[in-house]
């Protein structure tokens, strides 16, 4: 990667002349620490762009969609655990806005989103280029601000930095009229922040931690679901310690991988929909059922009635009080940050009685380990990962898209460190997977990025190739083509009696010329040879690399669940359940 995305800054003070409105937003980012800034220039944020011009201090990346720009500032976000930030125009700029928002919202993901706004004496008479940014978002925002005064804005800032990076993360909209956005002010830094009401983390309560120990002490069978609340608190080695101490096997989220290590002995893999045989029965056949950061999304969970039907109690451990027995019927309740709160368990933490229950669970994955038919004539995508994790030995950064892919990347490759799996869980956002790995590359300049992306998403953000070429940013990014929209193809053929519907993606471009066409390295490969030979390849290119893998059209994810069903009632594909 070109040098440059490091930017050092001398401190920021306070002006004795007027500057404008975009003058001083630009001044409040660098303040917070806003090392790289997506977006996409449009008529109502001119200002901002025009006071870039000659700033060296500021580092901007234009992107080629806004979509693009705030996938990029999440994946940067989620990477770094910094506040991704991005800026788009009014009207259309800002809804194009829209499912990035409800992306990061839905994945509690830190954004401060720009957007700029019609001049006030404007708004609301339906002028050129104004939407009501602020309405439209108020469902998949953490908080949002109108900015009327540009005396408010250093303040605002601020508390939009503070607000999306504490309690449960997430995104925050500042919407600045354009007017706003050139009027004059003497710079001050803002005063002290009180915001009333809010309390983002409370302190740890000790009486529902004993409560939590006492359960584990008690307990025969516990297991873990550890989620992305211990990757967003940083509580990794918080958790570990914790596993140690008490010896409760953990099974992940889908954003809890990465969370806990892979080769841990008492690690039981993904839990869900497509999670391993022994998580999902762990689960199942636990009599205490404790939630670390995670929220029992239904896709984890699958049928809320069948879930976890022998556990005795269930505990949950939150950031946020409104989670707890939301989905679950919750029997403890630990309310605060994920760090804080496991440090003060492992103060007293004593092992369970869990030796018999960890023999059943070792005796299950060895029975009914994820497994896939290999070819010899055909390149399986299984294989795909499971390559891209060896060579790489679970040190990347992975950026997926979603689809079947994303399911295989959970699966097969086995991550050893918290924020090295970058992908949309909640919401389900094609087109995230790529500019994802963009923001996440400036983030971790000396780290390699992998973006695994299948063939329907990557034509919903292709054009930001342009970004990687230009800039030279060295994302390695692969294409599982397999000509379909594969997830839905694999459901309509599971659950809707093969009766294919509108899949077909056989008209597709030639993903090697569409590399070449924006200036950077393309290869394919169809067989195991060349899929080995083209990955050595990338992996000695300097700069971009774009590898499309060739599969096959039918082949599926499993494990899988049916929507409807209890997480014991897995399809498990080739493998034969004779006492199940």
């Amino acid at each position: 990667m070109e040098q440059g995305f490091k930017i050092e800054r001398e401190s920021i003070e306070d002006s004795q002349h007027l500057i404008n409105g975009s003058e001083v937003l630009l001044r409040c980012l660098l303040r917070e620490g806003a090392e790289c800034v997506f977006g996409y220039p449009g008529g109502s944020v001119l200002y901002i762009y025009d006071a870039m011009v000659g700033n060296s201090d500021f580092q901007h990346i234009l992107t080629r969609h806004e979509q693009g720009a705030i996938h990029a500032a999440d994946g940067y976000a989620r990477s770094t655990g910094k506040v991704g930030v991005c800026i788009a125009t009014s009207g259309p700029g800002a809804a194009n806005l829209v499912t990035g928002i409800a992306t990061a919202y839905m994945d509690s993901v830190p954004l401060v989103v720009i957007t700029g706004n019609v001049a006030t004496a404007a708004g609301g008479t339906d002028a050129f280029q104004e939407v009501d940014i602020v309405g439209i978002t108020m469902p998949i925002t953490k908080h949002s601000y109108y900015v009327r005064d540009v005396h408010d804005l250093p303040r605002i800032v601020r508390e939009a930095f503070h607000i999306a990076n504490t309690g449960r993360k997430g995104p925050v909209l500042i919407d600045i009229p354009k007017d706003v956005s050139n009027q004059n002010m003497v710079f001050q830094l803002s005063a002290e922040m009180h915001l009333r009401g809010y309390h983002p983390a409370p302190s740890p309560d000790q009486t529902q931690i004993d409560k939590l120990l006492q359960a584990i002490a008690e307990s025969e069978k516990p297991v873990i679901i550890a989620g992305g609340g211990v990757v967003y608190s940083n509580a990794s080695m918080e958790l570990l310690e914790f596993v140690n101490k008490t010896k409760v096997p953990v099974a992940t989220t889908l954003l809890g991988l990465g969370a806990f290590p892979s080769a841990h002995p008492l690690w039981l893999g993904m839990l869900g929909m497509h999670g391993t045989y022994a998580a999902n029965m762990a689960v199942q056949n636990a009599d205490l059922v404790i939630s670390i950061g995670s929220r029992f999304d239904e896709r984890a969970t699958m049928n809320i009635a069948g879930f976890a039907p022998n556990a005795k109690r269930i505990a949950h451990l939150d950031i946020d009080p409104a989670e707890i027995g939301k989905n679950v019927k919750t029997d403890i309740a630990c309310v605060g940050d994920m760090k804080a709160l496991l440090h003060c368990a492992n103060a007293k933490a004593r092992p369970s009685n869990s030796d018999r229950w960890i023999k059943q669970l070792e005796t299950d994955q060895a029975k009914y380990p994820l497994r896939y038919q290999d070819s010899d004539t055909e390149l399986k995508p299984q294989f795909v990962i499971e390559m891209i994790s060896e060579t790489t030995q679970g040190e990347a950064i992975i950026t997926t898209d979603v689809g079947q892919h994303q399911m295989w990347v959970a699966q097969f490759y086995k991550f050893k460190h918290p924020r090295s799996l970058i992908t949309s869980g909640g919401l389900g956002t094609m087109g995230f997977g790529f500019p994802s790995a963009i923001g996440a590359q400036i983030g971790n300049p000396n780290r390699l990025v992998v973006s695994v992306n299948g063939d329907g998403g990557m034509q919903m953000c292709a054009q930001e190739m342009a970004i990687c070429a230009i800039h030279r940013i060295p994302v390695k990014i692969v294409v599982i083509n397999n000509e379909v929209l594969g997830m839905v193809r694999q459901q309509q053929e599971v659950m809707y009696s093969n009766r294919l519907s509108h899949i077909d993606l056989a008209g597709s471009p030639d993903f090697v010329k569409l590399a070449e066409a924006y200036g950077m390295k393309g290869l394919r490969a169809s067989t195991k040879a060349e899929a080995r030979r083209i990955w050595q390849e990338a992996m000695e290119t300097p700069g971009p690399v774009l590898l499309e893998f060739v599969v096959p059209k039918d082949e599926n994810v499993y494990p899988m669940i049916p929507g409807g069903r209890n997480l014991d009632q897995m399809i498990l594909g080739d493998v034969e359940l004779s006492d199940h």
